[in-house]
């Protein structure tokens, strides 16, 4: 197997055992780049050169001084909404084109303490608005097991980089299922932690009650890692949760023996692929041989899920994207008449068709005399939700359903009708309305060879549990071990 194939643990092991420099794994990671990066597009910018450059320098301090972080001289990306200064970050955003951030996400912060080695900043849509990565400014994504696909989105390109084995890890946002979905779609692990796990200070808001960023990884037990780096509380973000640092591979392996799954058919219903059927009805029966106890639950109000997530997303975007004015930062319009012809053309030509929509949606929602009948009415059911959750959790320890209803459709496929594009999300959203943790993991392939999710679902802060569950499934299967061939 190639350097570049290998997991965070199994590099680890490597050079803990002095078997690999860390300038050859990320020599490794920037030769695939080289070789497959064209194909797919799934970086915005690389930051190679100093990579090779950083990882040069910690073979010598780790010589000197000992390896002290499971992540230290391991390479990985980042999705382009989150803040690092002096390097470019862009939201796929023709208004944020030229931004260079003058400071850190904390994410990227803890990343750097541990001396882990960015290679890059992954494609996405634009400002987080997506489920295809389509809706880029800059290029379309594609998914590492059939060109002609699209990988997912919004985080497509922090999915396609670690599929791809152009990085050992990534990081990703997710505010209705933008870590989850692409994941399922390209082939590997990706979590979306309990809101306020995982500070949110310097990751460019979309929807601030619902963004939450996670991990890409190739297994459960590397997602265990990266999590256990980035969780805890951060005085800089006011949502951040006060919860003590975490080491998630602790339980990892403790089986699924006696654990309750919780299957529900409100998550079963029509227009689910057979094949996805199949694969989650396999995994059920997996789960059961392991001695976990199989148990039917049932939802309220799941189904106004998908409606209250769009307005709630959708106004809270109206208001975090009237920054973008082109007086303060980023783009400007170069020809105005006047400040408001100036805001207006600055926005018109710096947005997308995408984000355009949800600022129309969300501006309508807040505006006087709809405010009660769209957001409020939204806010309640949200509520709604989450009891529906809390009662669900009262007879499981997991929830056990599809991450997405159908495998990876084809780029330019739902372009014209958002409506369909925006169905693509029901699994995932009712997870983000309600702050609840998930994960997906593959659980099998379609008739075209194409990989198939499954989420693991749980009460907030059991992403232990949660792990716990994915790793004991996945230590039965082979599905992570099956690689793209046509990259």
């Amino acid at each position: 197997m190639e350097l570049s194939q290998l997991t965070v643990h199994e590099i680890n092991g490597l050079i803990e055992k002095k078997e690999v420099s860390v300038k050859e794994v990320t020599q490794a990671a920037v030769d695939r780049i080289d070789a497959v990066e064209d194909k797919v597009d799934g970086y915005l910018c690389l930051t190679t050169e100093t990579a090779m450059k950083e990882a040069e320098e910690l073979d010598g301090l780790i010589a000197k001084e000992g390896r002290k972080d499971v992540l230290e001289g391991i390479p990985y990306a980042l999705k382009d909404n989150m803040c690092t200064d002096g390097i470019q970050t862009t939201c796929a955003s023709k208004i944020l084109g030229d931004f260079v951030p003058p400071y850190n996400s904390e994410v990227y912060d803890r990343l750097l303490a541990q001396k882990g080695i960015l290679l890059g900043k992954a494609n996405m849509d634009e400002f987080a608005m997506g489920s295809s990565t389509e809706n880029s400014a800059f290029k379309v994504t594609k998914n590492p097991w059939d060109l002609t696909r699209v990988p997912g989105g919004s985080s497509g390109g922090s999915a396609v980089v670690v599929a791809s084995d152009m990085a050992y890890y990534s990081l990703g946002s997710d505010t209705g299922g933008s870590i989850r979905q692409p994941a399922a779609f390209c082939g590997v692990v990706g979590m979306k932690p309990t809101y306020g796990l995982v500070s949110r200070y310097g990751l460019v808001a979309f929807a601030s009650s619902l963004d939450q960023i996670g991990p890409f990884t190739k297994d459960v037990e590397d997602c265990a890692i990266v999590l256990s780096a980035i969780a805890g509380h951060d005085p800089k973000d006011s949502t951040s949760l006060k919860v003590d640092k975490k080491d998630y591979t602790q339980n990892l392996k403790e089986g699924a023996k006696g654990m309750k799954i919780g299957v529900a058919q409100a998550f079963m219903g029509e227009g689910l692929q057979p094949e996805v059927r199949a694969a989650i009805d396999s995994a059920i029966d997996t789960y059961r041989a392991m001695g976990a106890e199989i148990v039917d639950v049932s939802f309220e109000y799941l189904d106004y899920a998908l409606s209250a997530y769009y307005l709630i997303s959708s106004a809270e975007a109206s208001s975090n994207l009237a920054r973008y004015d082109g007086i303060r930062y980023g783009v400007r319009a170069e020809e105005y008449a006047d400040l408001v012809d100036m805001y207006r053309k600055t926005r018109t030509q710096g947005f997308g068709d995408e984000v355009k929509r949800r600022i129309m949606l969300g501006t309508y929602a807040l505006s006087s005399g709809y405010y009660d009948a769209y957001y409020k009415k939204a806010m309640q059911v949200r509520t709604l939700i989450m009891d529906d959750f809390k009662n669900v959790f009262d007879s499981c320890d997991v929830l056990l359903t599809p991450t997405t209803a159908k495998t990876a459709f084809g780029i330019g496929e739902k372009t014209g009708n958002p409506l369909e594009m925006y169905l693509t999300d029901i699994y995932t959203v009712p997870v983000n309305i309600a702050g609840i943790p998930g994960i997906s993991i593959p659980c099998g392939f379609d008739n075209d060879g194409m990989p198939i999710g499954m989420q693991l679902l749980g009460p907030v802060l059991s992403e232990e549990k949660i792990l716990q569950a994915a790793y004991a499934f996945e230590r039965e299967t082979a599905f992570k071990d099956q690689k793209p061939k046509l990259v």
